[in-house]
């Protein structure tokens, strides 16, 4: 049997799976092996496998026996492997060490790497993989490394021409499922004489 991916958000008395056999006397079902953490129980009647406690993602997937006895006679029996995985869910944003970022660049320098970003994702697999991004600012002087985060100018900046500061937001998004979720970050571009 290899049922439906549970969540990891799966509470206690979650419906996992309905073993059943063909057999003409009335049998009962127990786990016999394979769930050692104990994040299963069955009902020894109706051979319904119910979740028993909460799962950790890190566990999975869990492969355990369940063995159908003959009531009268125990020596008569059959097992059967359930294998059962767990998905995770994207619990966590993205988040980055400081929200507001002050840089200095100076004047007359030609397109350059101004600083790189590094957001943390508690989530594991596609939910914490991130890509940056460019909220808002002035996206025709500044590009983002999508992969990296590092934020670099494309152009020269002139102390006495232009505005002196310039704030871009950055963001971090992950590639969670079912959602995508978003961190924020304000680097603060101060232009020097």
């Amino acid at each position: 049997y290899q049922p439906a991916p549970l969540s990891e958000k799966a509470p206690p008395d979650t419906f996992v799976v309905h073993i059943s056999v063909f057999y003409e006397v009335p049998v009962t079902y127990r786990i016999v092996s394979g769930d050692g953490k104990g994040y299963f129980i069955i009902d020894s009647s109706t051979g319904i496998v119910r979740t028993k406690n909460n799962l950790k993602p890190e566990d999975f997937p869990v492969i355990f026996n369940v063995r159908a006895t003959d009531l009268f006679n125990a020596v008569i029996f059959n097992e059967v492997s359930v294998i059962v995985e767990v998905t995770d869910e994207n619990d966590f944003p993205p988040v980055f060490p400081y929200s507001l970022i002050e840089e200095s660049l100076k004047e007359n320098v030609p397109a350059t790497q101004i600083v790189q970003l590094k957001a943390q994702d508690n989530d594991t697999g596609r939910n914490g993989f991130l890509m940056y991004g460019i909220l808002s600012g002035d996206e025709q002087k500044f590009r983002i490394d999508e992969s990296m985060g590092i934020l670099y100018s494309t152009t020269s900046f002139d102390y006495e021409d232009e505005p002196r500061e310039y704030q871009v937001v950055i963001y971090a998004e992950d590639d969670g499922i079912p959602e995508k979720k978003r961190g924020y970050c304000t680097v603060v571009i101060k232009i020097t004489d």
